[in-house]
Parts: structure tokens; sequence; C-alpha cells
């Protein structure tokens, strides 16, 4: 059987940038080939935060307008992978694109998702089969539409003879909990980077807080961190799913309003804590509710990378964090060959949702086909 390459394309609520992978496939062995990323124009950046931080004002022809400079932005990078690699397009079977977020709303009266980079525009522009729009199928049954990872992890990261519980710290977090009897479950936990990332621009005029360095500065305010606790969100029960149309700086400042005094480095602190607190807890319910024998946690995404979240994390569950690389794979680039396999599941006509994980009333083949 002929070794297969797919590209893989994501952009999280957390908007720093497009991550690229290469990955060759053979029969059901899946390799990291080749990555890269590529970040947003200032101004493109600009005017997808305005869209979704006003999200009842929609102008539509400057939505049809991002729609198409994503897509632009994802079909750049793929072709600069290309070239740095030094491939042709005839090289890839099909690039697996997620697109942009600008919405989630599958727990509304109508359900629905919607995330932006016409497939069109990069099929064109690249020359190469695109598969997107992966999330909709999931929510037409039923389900909540994310997160779709798990089965991905799954794919690569399951033991028949440990438990594993993998924690993907994108701007929302999620885990999946991978079961040595081959169950899986998984869901949105809250809030991930995107609360710090926010407060961390506002206030010191940075992307992120480097390392979680400005958060460890800090002293976390006890009764906030409670008042954020009761945020509906965290009473859910699995399936749920979120992202930044509940957890954004209007979000944050509604508490903040009682709070006033507080030193901007303290609620950073405080942040910190409560993505650690919600991750942390749901772990151990599914510890205790399993049974599970978790001797290792597995982080991925972005928040890797802050030590303060993660040390926080260790504290509060019972087993050793450690990152995803130790299974072979960087965190950097884990939700990148999620969807480069989901491709591939795709044009096989295999399914690749959860139902367990999101509440669909059946596994289904996800996303459409978009041919150059």
């Amino acid at each position: 059987m002929p070794i297969e390459r797919y590209i893989g394309l994501m952009s999280g609520t957390s908007m720093d940038g497009i991550d690229v992978v290469l990955i060759n496939c053979k029969e059901d062995v899946i390799n990291l080939e080749a990555s890269h990323s590529l970040k947003y124009s200032d101004d493109l950046i600009s005017r997808l935060e305005t869209l979704i931080a006003n999200p009842h004002a929609i102008d539509l022809d400057e939505l049809g307008q991002l729609d198409v400079l994503v897509a632009n932005s994802f079909a750049q990078a793929t072709n600069e992978l290309l070239h740095n690699e030094e491939l042709e397009h005839s090289d890839i079977t099909a690039i697996g694109s997620h697109g942009q977020t600008i919405r989630h709303g599958a727990d509304k009266k109508i359900p629905f998702t919607h995330q932006i980079g016409d497939p069109s525009v990069i099929a064109a522009l690249t020359n190469i089969t695109t598969i997107a729009d992966f999330r909709r199928k999931d929510i037409a049954l039923g389900g909540q539409g994310a997160p779709l990872v798990p089965a991905f992890h799954q794919a690569v990261f399951a033991d028949k003879i440990k438990d594993r519980v993998v924690v993907n710290i994108g701007g929302i977090s999620n885990i999946s909990v991978l079961q040595k009897n081959g169950d899986i479950t998984g869901h949105d936990c809250g809030p991930g980077n995107t609360l710090m990332d926010l407060w961390a621009q506002e206030h010191i005029g940075m992307p992120f807080d480097h390392s979680g360095a400005w958060a460890s500065m800090g002293e976390v305010e006890l009764n906030l961190l409670i008042q954020f606790l009761t945020d509906d969100y965290f009473k859910k029960t699995p399936p749920k799913s979120t992202g930044r149309e509940n957890f954004n700086l209007k979000w944050l400042n509604s508490y903040l309003s009682s709070f006033e005094e507080l030193d901007p480095v303290d609620v950073q602190a405080t942040l910190c804590e409560l993505s650690a607190q919600c991750i942390a807890r749901d772990i151990n319910k599914e510890i205790q509710a399993k049974n599970l024998e978790l001797e290792k946690t597995f982080i991925c995404g972005g928040g890797a990378y802050n030590k303060t979240l993660i040390k926080r994390i260790e504290d509060l569950i019972p087993s050793e964090v450690v990152l995803t690389n130790e299974l072979g794979i960087s965190v950097d680039w884990v939700e990148a060959m999620a969807f480069a396999w989901m491709a591939k599941q795709t044009l096989e006509k295999k399914k690749s949702n959860e139902p367990q994980v999101t509440g669909a009333s059946r596994k289904a083949i996800l996303g459409g086909i978009y041919h150059p």
C-alpha cells in the first residue's frame, strides 16, 4: 500500500496563528513529516476580534470578506509548507481544514456552529482537494460538534494496558479519557488560555503571558475564583462544549465589577487558577466515576508552555503531568494533525466523530469535499 500525505490546518479560539502539518500514512500508521506556522496579519486579527466581540452587529459584507481572507491565509500557509519541503501539490492527497471559529452555538434553541475560511478558495489556491466543515454534521445529528479531537487521540494515544487522559489546552481546554478497555469520553472543560491571553493583552501589552510568569507574580483572589466557578457552564454535565461566545472579556468584567481594587496581576493569577481548577476538577471526576488507574496525564496545545498552569494542574490531580511529546507528537501539532487525519477518514468514507463524546445520535462521516 503506497504512502499517502495529508495536510492539516488549524487555527483555534486564541487566533494566535495557523498551524500547518504534513502527515504521511501507511495503513493505520500516522507520522508527522513536517510542520509550519503562519501568523494572521494584524489587520486580519483586528477584524476577526471585532467580528467575534460584536455578534449582534454583523456586517454581511465584512463576514463574506473575512471568509475569503482567512482562506487566503490558510492557502498561503499550505503553499509555504510545500515550498519549504520541496513538494508539489500533486504529492498531497488532501487538506483537512478546521477553519476559524467565529461562533459556536451548540446549545442554542436552533443549534449551530460557524467556522470561516472558504474551502473552495483553499482548494483553488493550493490545487489540492480540501475537506472542511467537520463540525456541522455532528450538530445536525444532535451533537455538540465539539470536541472532535478525542477520536484522533484515541487513534494515536490509546493504550490497551493503561488508562490515559489527554488534555488539550488551547483557548478552551478539553479532555479525552482513553480507557484501556477501549472506551472513550471527553468534553470541553472551560477556559484554557483565552481569558489569560485577553487579560495579558489588555494590561501588559503582550499577546500572552509567557510561561505563566506574570500569573506567578500574583496572588489568587479566592472569592473571585469562587464567583467564576458559579458560572452555569461548570454545572453542566457532558456532553458539553463552549467557546469565546461564553468566556470573553465581557464575561470577565461582569465579575470584576465587584473587585475593582484588585491588582491586574492578581486577576491573572486567579484566571490561571480558574483554568487549572476547571481541568483538574473534571479529571478527578472522571477518575472517580470510571475508577481510572491513571499514572500520567498528557498535555498538548499552547497551554502546555504555561509552567504556572501546568504545575497547578499537577498539584490538583493524583497523576504525573507530562507532555504528549512523550508519546511521540509535539504539543504544538496535535490538533492540526487531528484534522489531517479527519480528512483521510472522510476520503475513505470512515466515521470520525464519537457520539459518547459529543452526544450525536450516531457516528458519521464528517466534512465536505471540495475539489480544486
